[in-house]
């Protein structure tokens, strides 16, 4: 990662935003609605929880054949994904709710999928939102150099095939957590004296780190092992099972929104300004899908309102389809683009092309 101060410029003469900003505002005033969650986020909360944790209190409790053991670690890894994108991106946003115990409490879910508070703070709340789609700056862009997105980036001879295989590497996002990722941000984090809010105390960090992994893996594998009365490597490949499909999902859903040619991937200048002050940055940069189809509204937990969620993250998503509205005629009466695939297919389709063009070998000229 890049450590050149990146500024957003603050040219906007127009006031896109601060028009933007107003009309969100009244909406809510005249609505008479909090930005926050309400009930009906408070009843999917419930319902991701018991997707996630049902299968899981049945394994454990009842003699079940393989093929069906199978099908509810699946099941687990759809839940797993459904608890991360709707209950724990809320609250580490700070969304969830009004209250700052609700939203820490919601935020710390993360810890039952693998992953750690602080990590996810800075490379989601810090890196990705303020340098969306820049390369060396935005995080989630990288990819060990296995895949290639941006042209900005070094092409691999193993590149032009990504398009068949990255598919494949999508299932392992939630599995690194549990094993290293959380690791190596941390030690990378603290060296770079990040941090969203207060910077944390690093033996503190550390031992959040180390303490909650040994508990994760004691309660996803160890009691497993010691209860249930099937060989070792069955509960292994149920604990893998699980995280390669909320792996897939939670992957495929972000790069559906940064990940496509729709999407721009621009670079500052040699001052390291970028050209468009950061809310209209993110017009440029993200991209929405099938935000008419009520099953992906509700599961994704508004990601698929990407453009909705990058302008105002502090919103819930639960009111994101009200005030795309908003956000869409705003962007057309300021001759801004609003980018939007209808359906979840054409984005997908629009994916894998982008990563079909970014295998190939870039020309040199000169």
């Amino acid at each position: 990662m890049k450590t050149t101060q990146i500024r957003f410029s603050r040219k906007d003469p127009a006031n896109f935003f601060k028009t933007l900003n107003t009309r969100v505002n009244e909406y809510f005033k005249d609505k008479n609605l909090k930005k926050t969650g309400n009930w009906k986020l408070h009843l999917k909360t419930i319902a991701m929880f018991v997707i996630f944790l049902t299968p899981y209190f049945l394994l454990l409790t009842l003699n079940i054949s393989g093929w069906a053991q199978l099908l509810l670690t699946i099941v687990m890894g759809i839940g797993m994904a459904g608890v991360g994108m709707n209950v724990m991106h809320d609250g580490n946003h700070g969304s969830y709710s009004s209250k700052k115990w609700v939203n820490n409490f919601m935020g710390s879910t993360i810890y039952i999928l693998a992953g750690n508070v602080y990590n996810w703070q800075v490379q989601h709340n810090v890196l990705h939102h303020t340098y969306t789609n820049i390369h060396g700056h935005d995080e989630d862009m990288e990819a060990g150099r296995i895949l290639r997105f941006s042209k900005h980036a070094e092409w691999k001879r193993f590149h032009k095939y990504q398009h068949l295989y990255s598919v494949f590497l999508y299932g392992l996002l939630t599995f690194n957590w549990a094993l290293t990722t959380d690791f190596k941000q941390t030690r990378d984090y603290l060296k770079r004296k990040l941090s969203y809010g207060k910077f944390p105390n690093p033996a503190k960090q550390w031992s959040i780190v180390v303490v909650s992994k040994i508990l994760y893996i004691s309660i996803w594998i160890v009691v497993p092992m010691l209860i249930l009365s099937i060989a070792w490597w069955k509960v292994i490949l149920g604990f893998f099972i699980m995280h390669y499909v909320a792996g897939v999902i939670l992957s495929v859903v972000f790069q559906l929104a940064h990940m496509v040619k729709e999407a721009q991937m621009p670079l500052p200048d040699e001052t390291g300004t970028m050209k468009n002050t950061w809310a209209i940055h993110q017009l440029f940069t993200t991209v929405n899908f099938a935000t008419k189809n009520k099953i992906v509204n509700w599961y994704t937990g508004g990601l698929n309102h990407q453009v909705e969620h990058h302008i105002f993250p502090n919103i819930s998503h639960i009111h994101y389809t009200k005030i795309s509205r908003i956000v869409k005629e705003t962007a057309k009466e300021f001759n801004l683009p609003y980018h939007e695939f209808k359906t979840t297919r054409k984005a997908v389709l629009s994916h894998f092309k982008h990563l079909k063009e970014m295998g190939v070998k870039p020309v040199l000229i000169g």
